[in-house]
């Protein structure tokens, strides 16, 4: 019985090693994710591209943003098609601070959009 005992406590003691060590890399893991507010974050004070519900596109350089996503913007720009002549895009500049509500966001890239963007095409 001591013999068993002995084993015991040694597998016992090797399995809360194990598990230290599989809580160890848990936690390692975890500090490598990034949260979406995180990744948002990062891009305050550079260009971002936004794609809104429907097909209008904004380029501006992000200024703050809360848990819902709401975006305050400088300098930026909406590009929408023109309802009046299909194929032609509307570009606004808007001359001071904007609030995006993030209801209305679909996509938020960093940068000011692809070639193939209605936002590069003008």
């Amino acid at each position: 019985y001591s013999q068993r005992s002995s084993s015991y406590s040694h597998i016992n003691s090797s399995c809360q090693n194990l598990y230290i060590c599989s809580l160890h890399v848990k936690v390692k893991t975890m500090s490598s994710r990034i949260l979406p507010l995180e990744l948002i974050d990062k891009a305050i004070g550079s260009k971002i591209w936004i794609l809104m519900r429907g097909q209008t596109e904004i380029v501006g350089t992000l200024r703050g943003f809360d848990d819902y996503v709401n975006l305050v913007l400088d300098d930026a720009i909406e590009y929408s098609p023109d309802a009046r002549n299909p194929g032609e895009i509307c570009k606004t500049e808007l001359q001071s601070e904007i609030l995006l509500n993030g209801n209305h966001i679909t996509v938020l890239i960093p940068g000011s959009g692809p070639e193939d963007s209605i936002a590069q095409s003008m």
